[in-house]
Formats: structure tokens, C-alpha cells, sequence
């Protein structure tokens, strides 16, 4: 067999290895988490204080803010909109839930429990 034949054959075997292995990797990947809260605040200084220690609770599972706050508005014929939406990305479900189940989280409670009213959902993304 000539050089050149086996040189584009071991290139080929080798594209076919690289996309196989990349397209397992794909198929591995975890879809990002979203954690969704539509919030109304009850009592403004206890939210003053809540608020601001959130961040810190979701740092150590890589939580991050995507919406928080800001203008909501309905959309025509589909109800009421919440008073306010907090969407934040996390690397996986796992992750989104153990933020929720941490101590962190569940020592802010009491705090939370006074200064607002919520719906609190994850949900899973998709994949690319």
C-alpha cells in the first residue's frame, strides 16, 4: 500500500474517532437548570434585607441571576403577570436543587417568609 493511501486512512479513522468521541461527549452534557420565582414583596424592609443575601447562597453551586426583577408585562389574553421574576442558571438540576436544600438557603427562611410571597419552580433546559 502506497504511503499516501495509508496516511488518508489513518486521517480518516482518525476524523471518524475524534467525531464519535465528541459526539459522545455531547450526549454526556447536562442540560442547564433554570431556577424560576415569581415573587410578591409583602414587607419592603424585610426584603431590604433578604434580597441581598441570596447571591451568596447560590455562589457555592454556581447560581447565577439571568432576571431579577424588572419590568413585567402581560401578554394579551394570558392573565395576570407576577409582581416580579427572578430567573437564575445553574450548571444542572442537581446543582439548582442542592442550592435550595443547602443551610444557607433554609437559614434565610424566616426572613423570607416575612418579606414576600412566592411561586418557586426549576426546570430542566434542553440541550443544544
Amino acid at each position: 500500500m502506497k504511503s499516501t493511501y495509508k496516511m488518508a486512512l489513518a486521517m480518516l479513522a482518525g476524523g471518524t474517532l475524534g467525531a464519535a468521541a465528541v459526539s459522545g461527549l455531547y450526549a454526556q452534557a447536562k442540560p442547564l437548570a433554570y431556577a424560576i420565582t415569581e415573587v410578591e414583596i409583602i414587607d419592603q424592609t424585610a426584603f431590604n434585607e433578604f434580597s441581598p443575601k441570596v447571591p451568596a447562597t447560590m455562589a457555592p453551586f454556581g447560581g447565577k441571576y439571568l432576571v431579577r426583577g424588572g419590568k413585567v408585562a402581560a401578554l394579551p389574553g394570558e392573565g395576570e403577570p407576577p409582581k416580579r421574576v427572578i430567573v437564575s442558571v445553574f450548571d444542572s438540576m442537581e446543582k439548582a436543587q442542592a442550592w435550595r436544600d443547602s443551610a444557607a438557603w433554609k437559614d434565610l427562611t424566616p426572613l423570607r417568609v416575612k418579606a414576600v410571597k412566592t411561586r418557586a419552580y426549576i426546570v430542566e433546559g434542553v440541550t443544544n
